[in-house]
């Protein structure tokens, strides 16, 4: 993975992020009366979200961006990787005839579920610009992203130009970001190297480069955060430059491999049922062996100088990490080994001794 320097502004989403946290202690605003205090309950999601999706769609038909500053003939160049997406409100009458961003063919959206209630989908509207050449991001992963947060009516509430680090879900105290920015985040791929310009400025190479537009549902809902007030719908350009698999419990199995089910959610998957999930088990079967002794680590040295080719991971094997220097790249692959053949990794297989 690539070396990221960390800068942290002053309203660095990691803190908004923290600072939501503490507020959703308190389950709902209070107001002083005569009577003591009154709660003040959520608004109904539903009549929030249509709102926001009227919000959000009117935005998308009325704006567009410097789509005529990129590349799409040949979208991994050089150039195009210092693209920065720039936003502009349509002019009255369309004099230049430009296209909106609803109508961009770059634009798509997923249906997400409601956090709180997943009878509830969220229409999630995301540009994507370049998807990326590098590194698949898992839900469960640390990013490395630049970015700029802002609202509908233009206000920046937070960005960072050099890239800082997320993670995607929170795990104990370590807070992850809000779900319409990891489900953005999930449809895009990391760079695939870097240049140093001699400034200390690094240039990333054919990185993820989108933009996504998100309802209050999914960001903040009903807590105000710093200048978004209760039920904002909020937006993120961002560039996604690197990632970390994240191994909670360092048994060898990246924790989005423990995710079983594939529901995209590691508390409920608990093969040996001692009420420890998966991902933070170091003995995932409860057998007499550590989850790390029943997966084989594998270590391969690719000298590019060399005519070296990189090797051709079996369907079993998964690349952990990998660190180049002058032309000679070390990947770091774990193999979910099956020793009975039953189909069962031997880690998650009790029988295998």
């Amino acid at each position: 993975h690539f070396e990221i320097i960390h800068v942290y502004n002053i309203m660095n989403l990691r803190k908004i992020i923290l600072g939501m946290v503490g507020l959703m202690l308190i389950m709902a605003s209070c107001n002083d009366d005569d009577d003591g205090i009154t709660v003040v309950p959520d608004r109904d999601r539903v009549e929030v979200y249509a709102e926001d999706l009227l919000e959000i769609e009117e935005y998308l038909q009325t704006h567009y961006y410097n789509y005529d500053e990129f590349d799409f003939s040949d979208p991994y160049s050089l150039p195009n990787d210092t693209f920065k997406i720039i936003v502009s409100e349509i002019p009255e009458g369309n004099p230049d005839n430009v296209i909106s961003l609803m109508d961009r063919p770059e634009m798509s959206f997923k249906m997400v579920a409601d956090p709180t209630d997943e009878t509830l989908e969220y229409k999630l509207y995301y540009l994507t610009v370049r998807e990326g050449q590098g590194d698949v991001v898992h839900f469960i992963d640390q990013v490395f992203v630049s970015y700029e947060g802002t609202l509908s009516d233009a206000t920046v509430f937070d960005s960072a130009i050099t890239p800082v680090s997320f993670n995607l879900t929170t795990v104990g105290n370590v807070s992850g970001v809000v779900p319409g920015f990891r489900e953005s985040l999930l449809e895009f791929n990391t760079a695939t190297g870097f240049s140093d310009n001699g400034d200390g400025i690094l240039t990333y190479h054919n990185h993820g480069i989108g933009m996504s537009f998100i309802p209050s549902g999914l960001a903040y809902f009903s807590q105000p955060i710093g200048n978004i007030e209760s039920y904002s719908p909020i937006f993120f350009k961002f560039n996604l430059v690197d990632v970390v698999f994240l191994d909670h419990d360092n048994d060898g199995v990246p924790s989005y491999l423990e995710d079983i089910d594939d529901n995209k959610n590691v508390f409920n998957d608990d093969t040996d049922e001692d009420f420890s999930p998966n991902f933070l088990d170091t003995n995932d079967d409860g057998d007499a062996l550590l989850t790390a002794d029943e997966v084989e680590q594998v270590e391969y040295i690719v000298d590019i100088s060399m005519g070296d080719t990189e090797p051709i991971l079996a369907a079993n094997e998964y690349e952990l990490n990998r660190i180049e220097d002058d032309g000679v790249i070390t990947i770091y692959t774990v193999i979910l080994t099956d020793s009975n053949d039953d189909g069962t990794p031997d880690y998650l297989d009790d029988t295998v001794e």
